[in-house]
């Protein structure tokens, strides 16, 4: 017998291929065996009566079912608050006077330097609880406030850390080249030495990093600089993945498709030869609003041309206390649409099926399909639309993860 079956539910399996706008089955049934989905299908095709085929049947009064949402990019953990900060912006001071006062990034990596890791779990505990709120059974957590070795390690672990706590399943991308540190002020190549020589090999053989990032920006790092990082990491058996193309095109998203990025992220500033690198490598496009909307910026990543490149794209959150402060999923769905021009079919398969895509994890989640894992949310909407169309409303019923409520 199965150990769950789902009843009187509409299932949005987001899978692709199957011709229903959302991969829908209207009066589906989904069962689950040993934390993985067993069947799925209309109910009308079950092989028996219910009770006969499962040791808990479940009936959700047709609510929907889809995939539990994937967060593809944060930076939850991290010491601090910048709300001080964003006021004085607010107020007329500029970001470069902030910078020279002792704030900006380098607050950040003060605070979470000092801080303990018993307190960077603490501190992220809250920030990825209001993702689980609606509907998050996955999130990608970045280092990249430590930038020294035992910050970063210990970054790394606070966020599997805070996963176990939470419930959720944690993919860890080490960050370290996201800033210069100001020991490392005046010896830049010093510092991305120590990045692929020192930083790159402790944290592939302890076990914590599933990734590599780099900025690759005017204020971050070159794309020379980039390359140096990415080879580590790949001479030491890591995926990598980029923020490119925020602030200016610096040729990282094509960067990132040479060394086959799992994705390239923000992509404001995304080039033509940028998309079709892309396209070729099948690197994902994960686009942020958040950080579009927070910094007021006016230039939206190229959709259409995204769109017509078959490039995946993905949304997420960037949850940062810089840029993007945001712990509502469900609202970035309404921003990637709102602002970016998505479908809300398309925002969804952002956080579902591209999401996981995003992080190297479609075999596993981010569509419901037979032998996946049951990473489940239950809504209480009437059409799948509906997360999109509300403002982070709160309009989950239940999460599952492998099959277990949470």
């Amino acid at each position: 017998m199965w150990d769950t079956l789902f009843l009187d539910a509409h299932l949005a399996t987001m899978a692709d291929g199957r011709g229903e706008a959302y991969g829908a089955i209207r009066d589906g049934a989904l069962a689950v065996e040993g934390g993985r989905i067993a069947w799925i299908g209309p109910a009308a095709d079950l092989p028996g009566a219910p009770e006969a085929l499962a040791r808990e049947v479940v009936r959700l009064d047709g609510r929907w079912i889809t995939p539990g949402l994937v967060d593809c990019h944060t930076h939850l953990v991290f010491g601090g608050d910048r709300s001080a900060e964003w006021e004085q912006r607010l107020n007329g001071a500029s970001y470069e006077a902030i910078a020279k006062a002792g704030g900006g990034i380098l607050s950040t990596v003060r605070a979470t330097r000092a801080a303990s890791e018993d307190e960077l779990v603490e501190a992220a505990t809250p920030r990825l609880e209001a993702l689980i709120a609606q509907g998050v059974t996955t999130v990608e957590i970045k280092s990249g406030y430590g930038l020294d070795l035992d910050s970063e390690l210990k970054s790394l672990r606070a966020a599997a850390r805070v996963g176990e706590r939470c419930g959720v399943r944690v993919s860890r991308t080490l960050l370290s080249a996201h800033a210069v540190p100001p020991e490392y002020r005046e010896d830049r190549a010093g510092y991305v030495r120590l990045i692929s020589e020192t930083i790159i090999p402790a944290a592939a053989q302890a076990g914590v990093a599933d990734a590599v990032d780099a900025f690759c920006e005017t204020i971050g790092f070159t794309p020379e600089e980039t390359e140096q990082v990415f080879a580590a990491a790949q001479a030491h058996g890591l995926r990598v993945k980029l923020h490119a193309e925020q602030l200016s095109d610096q040729g990282g998203a094509a960067l990132a498709a040479r060394f086959q990025a799992l994705s390239a992220d923000h992509l404001e500033h995304l080039s033509e030869d940028g998309i079709a690198a892309m396209a070729k490598a099948g690197t994902v496009a994960v686009v942020l609003p958040g950080a579009f909307y927070f910094l007021r910026d006016t230039k939206a990543p190229p959709i259409q041309a995204l769109r017509d490149a078959g490039v995946p794209m993905a949304v997420a959150t960037d949850c940062n206390p810089g840029t993007s402060p945001a712990t509502s999923p469900l609202l970035m769905l309404n921003m990637a649409c709102t602002l970016f021009r998505l479908t809300p079919e398309e925002a969804l398969a952002g956080m579902t099926r591209n999401g996981a895509r995003a992080l190297g994890l479609e075999a596993e989640i981010g569509t419901l399909e037979p032998g996946k894992a049951a990473d489940l949310a239950v809504w209480n909407v009437e059409t799948p639309a509906a997360l999109a169309y509300w403002l982070g409303a709160d309009l989950l019923h239940s999460r599952w993860r492998e099959g277990q409520r949470q």
